[in-house]
């Protein structure tokens, strides 16, 4: 009987810390205005970098942002690139994500986005890190970042229900 009164106890002081944590990872996600969400036109320019490897002084990308559930992706078409995007934080129109993947076999390439949407636009910055490691015993060889200032305009898609 004791131990039936101990398991009970026991639910009830681990079920409402389980709940939180689920309510906080759901709530982040939808916190996330609509018009995040769809196609977009992003303008980047170089404005700082270290280390030498070569990042381009400017690029014109296609993103489209959607979203399935919890999981955000990041998709461009033309390049053929796409990831799953990790949301770090939103406030209100400001909005850090990060995404990671891996480059030329022994690299991996990270970036670290901020935004602040204002209606079909966004300003922004794209923190970026190259690392490099070793094919022998995956050592980081070097590490190289570069920072882009961004550039969004709303192509198509104003919310991911449709409105």
């Amino acid at each position: 009987m004791l131990k039936k009164i101990f398991v009970i106890l026991i639910l009830f002081i681990g079920l409402p810390v389980l709940a939180e944590t689920l309510k906080a990872g759901i709530s982040t996600v939808d916190s996330i205005p609509n018009s995040f969400y769809g196609s977009w036109r992003v303008v980047a320019k170089l404005d700082k970098q270290s280390g030498s490897a070569y990042f381009k002084p400017q690029a014109v990308d296609f993103w489209n942002l959607s979203r399935t559930g919890n999981v955000i992706y990041l998709e461009n078409p033309f390049s053929g690139a796409n990831a799953t995007v990790k949301l770090d934080y939103v406030d209100g129109n400001l909005i850090r994500f990060t995404k990671t993947g891996d480059y030329d076999g022994n690299k991996k390439l990270t970036d670290t986005v901020d935004l602040k949407l204002n209606g079909d636009k966004f300003t922004g910055v794209n923190y970026i890190t190259l690392e490099t490691f070793s094919i022998r015993d995956n050592s980081l060889i070097k590490k190289d970042t570069a920072i882009y200032l961004l550039a969004g305009e709303k192509i198509s898609g104003t919310s991911i229900t449709g409105n």
